[in-house]
Protein backbone atom coordinates (compact mmCIF):
# COMPACT_ATOMS: atom_id res chain seq x y z
CA UNK A 1 0.00 0.00 0.00
CA UNK A 2 1.28 3.65 -1.07
CA UNK A 3 1.49 6.59 1.04
CA UNK A 4 -1.88 9.11 1.32
CA UNK A 5 -0.86 12.74 0.24
CA UNK A 6 -3.93 14.91 1.45
CA UNK A 7 -4.14 18.67 1.20
CA UNK A 8 -4.58 20.32 4.54
CA UNK A 9 -8.14 22.19 5.66
CA UNK A 10 -8.84 24.55 8.41
CA UNK A 11 -9.98 21.33 10.16
CA UNK A 12 -6.04 19.90 10.23
CA UNK A 13 -5.05 23.41 11.98
CA UNK A 14 -3.87 21.28 15.26
CA UNK A 15 -1.80 18.61 12.83
CA UNK A 16 -0.50 21.14 11.11
CA UNK A 17 0.36 23.75 14.41
CA UNK A 18 1.92 20.41 15.92
CA UNK A 19 4.30 19.79 13.20
CA UNK A 20 5.04 22.99 13.09
CA UNK A 21 6.54 22.69 15.99
CA UNK A 22 8.07 19.76 15.85
CA UNK A 23 9.99 20.73 12.33
CA UNK A 24 11.21 24.08 14.75
CA UNK A 25 12.64 21.47 17.60
CA UNK A 26 14.68 19.26 14.98
CA UNK A 27 15.77 21.89 12.40
CA UNK A 28 17.05 24.71 15.42
CA UNK A 29 18.14 21.56 17.64
CA UNK A 30 15.87 22.39 20.24
CA UNK A 31 14.37 20.37 23.49
CA UNK A 32 11.11 19.82 25.02
CA UNK A 33 11.84 22.27 27.71
CA UNK A 34 12.38 25.18 25.09
CA UNK A 35 8.74 27.11 25.54
CA UNK A 36 6.87 27.74 22.40
CA UNK A 37 4.05 28.26 23.41
CA UNK A 38 4.24 31.76 21.82
CA UNK A 39 4.95 30.34 18.49
CA UNK A 40 2.37 27.62 18.92
CA UNK A 41 -0.60 30.66 19.12
CA UNK A 42 0.99 32.00 16.35
CA UNK A 43 1.30 29.31 14.29
CA UNK A 44 -2.57 28.68 14.92
CA UNK A 45 -3.57 31.84 14.19
CA UNK A 46 -1.13 31.95 11.09
CA UNK A 47 -2.83 28.37 9.98
CA UNK A 48 -6.28 29.33 10.46
CA UNK A 49 -6.12 32.78 8.34
CA UNK A 50 -3.84 31.72 5.70
CA UNK A 51 -5.55 28.68 4.95
CA UNK A 52 -9.13 30.35 4.60
CA UNK A 53 -7.51 33.07 2.66
CA UNK A 54 -5.93 30.68 -0.07
CA UNK A 55 -1.85 32.35 1.16
CA UNK A 56 -1.12 28.71 2.36
CA UNK A 57 -0.96 25.13 0.92
CA UNK A 58 -0.14 22.27 2.84
CA UNK A 59 0.22 18.37 2.40
CA UNK A 60 -0.26 16.00 4.99
CA UNK A 61 1.36 12.66 4.15
CA UNK A 62 0.24 8.93 5.93
CA UNK A 63 0.77 5.82 5.53
CA UNK A 64 -2.78 3.88 6.55
CA UNK A 65 -3.37 6.38 9.46
CA UNK A 66 -0.35 7.34 10.39
CA UNK A 67 0.87 10.67 9.87
CA UNK A 68 4.53 10.17 7.97
CA UNK A 69 5.13 13.79 6.68
CA UNK A 70 4.13 17.09 5.66
CA UNK A 71 5.29 20.62 4.01
CA UNK A 72 3.92 23.78 2.46
CA UNK A 73 4.05 26.56 1.03
CA UNK A 74 3.44 30.76 1.59
CA UNK A 75 2.59 32.86 -1.19
CA UNK A 76 2.83 36.52 -0.70
CA UNK A 77 3.71 39.49 -2.77
CA UNK A 78 6.52 42.37 -2.91
CA UNK A 79 7.05 45.00 -5.33
CA UNK A 80 7.43 43.92 -9.05
CA UNK A 81 10.86 43.62 -10.38
CA UNK A 82 12.36 43.20 -13.77
CA UNK A 83 12.64 39.39 -13.09
CA UNK A 84 9.23 38.66 -10.97
CA UNK A 85 7.04 41.54 -12.91
CA UNK A 86 3.93 40.27 -10.65
CA UNK A 87 5.60 40.54 -7.38
CA UNK A 88 4.10 37.25 -6.96
CA UNK A 89 6.45 34.78 -4.75
CA UNK A 90 5.96 31.55 -2.48
CA UNK A 91 7.93 30.43 0.73
CA UNK A 92 8.27 26.39 1.05
CA UNK A 93 8.75 25.06 4.64
CA UNK A 94 7.80 23.04 7.25
CA UNK A 95 8.88 20.21 4.79
CA UNK A 96 9.04 16.91 7.59
CA UNK A 97 9.26 13.69 7.01
CA UNK A 98 9.33 11.33 10.08
CA UNK A 99 12.33 10.10 10.54
CA UNK A 100 12.03 5.92 10.09
CA UNK A 101 9.85 6.86 6.67
CA UNK A 102 12.75 8.99 4.92
CA UNK A 103 14.82 8.39 2.17
CA UNK A 104 11.47 6.71 0.56
CA UNK A 105 10.75 9.84 -1.78
CA UNK A 106 8.09 11.37 0.89
CA UNK A 107 9.55 14.85 0.89
CA UNK A 108 10.52 14.96 -2.94
CA UNK A 109 6.84 13.88 -3.57
CA UNK A 110 5.60 16.89 -0.94
CA UNK A 111 7.68 19.22 -2.82
CA UNK A 112 6.90 18.42 -6.13
CA UNK A 113 2.74 18.88 -5.33
CA UNK A 114 3.84 22.03 -3.66
CA UNK A 115 5.92 23.76 -6.67
CA UNK A 116 2.79 22.25 -8.85
CA UNK A 117 0.64 24.23 -7.01
CA UNK A 118 3.07 27.66 -6.99
CA UNK A 119 3.27 27.23 -10.70
CA UNK A 120 -0.55 26.54 -11.27
CA UNK A 121 -1.31 30.25 -9.60
CA UNK A 122 1.68 31.57 -11.58
CA UNK A 123 4.13 32.21 -9.30
CA UNK A 124 7.53 32.27 -10.97
CA UNK A 125 9.66 32.75 -7.96
CA UNK A 126 9.76 29.85 -5.35
CA UNK A 127 12.42 30.17 -1.88
CA UNK A 128 13.09 27.97 1.02
CA UNK A 129 15.75 27.60 3.64
CA UNK A 130 16.96 24.02 3.43
CA UNK A 131 18.90 22.34 6.76
CA UNK A 132 21.72 20.04 5.45
CA UNK A 133 19.86 17.27 5.88
CA UNK A 134 17.16 18.77 3.20
CA UNK A 135 19.52 20.59 1.15
CA UNK A 136 20.66 17.55 -1.58
CA UNK A 137 17.06 17.21 -2.11
CA UNK A 138 16.49 20.80 -3.06
CA UNK A 139 19.25 21.02 -5.64
CA UNK A 140 18.56 17.86 -6.80
CA UNK A 141 15.30 19.51 -7.84
CA UNK A 142 17.03 22.50 -8.90
CA UNK A 143 16.77 24.97 -5.95
CA UNK A 144 20.58 26.97 -6.22
CA UNK A 145 21.71 29.13 -3.38
CA UNK A 146 20.72 32.77 -3.72
CA UNK A 147 23.88 35.49 -4.21
CA UNK A 148 21.79 38.94 -3.62
CA UNK A 149 19.59 38.59 -0.39
CA UNK A 150 20.23 39.28 3.03
CA UNK A 151 18.32 39.11 6.40
CA UNK A 152 19.08 41.70 9.44
CA UNK A 153 17.80 39.05 12.50
CA UNK A 154 16.06 41.83 14.43
CA UNK A 155 16.80 40.30 17.84
CA UNK A 156 20.40 41.79 16.22
CA UNK A 157 19.50 45.29 15.90
CA UNK A 158 22.26 47.74 16.75
CA UNK A 159 21.41 50.07 19.49
CA UNK A 160 21.49 52.87 16.70
CA UNK A 161 19.16 51.33 14.32
CA UNK A 162 16.65 51.63 17.30
CA UNK A 163 16.65 55.06 17.49
CA UNK A 164 14.28 56.92 14.93
CA UNK A 165 16.13 58.64 11.98
CA UNK A 166 16.29 61.74 11.44
CA UNK A 167 14.26 62.75 8.57
CA UNK A 168 15.19 66.11 8.63
CA UNK A 169 16.66 67.60 4.84
CA UNK A 170 14.27 65.12 3.06
CA UNK A 171 11.71 66.21 0.43
CA UNK A 172 8.41 64.23 -0.60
Amino acid sequence: MGFKYRRAAVHDMDMLTQTRIRVLRAANRLSDDVDLSEVERQSRAYYRWALQADMHIAYLVFDGERFVGSGGVSFFRVLPTCHIPSGEKAYIMNMYTVPEYRRRGIARHVLDLLVRDSCRRGITAIMLEATAAGRPLYEKYGFVGMRDEMELPLSCLPAQAAEPASLEGLHA
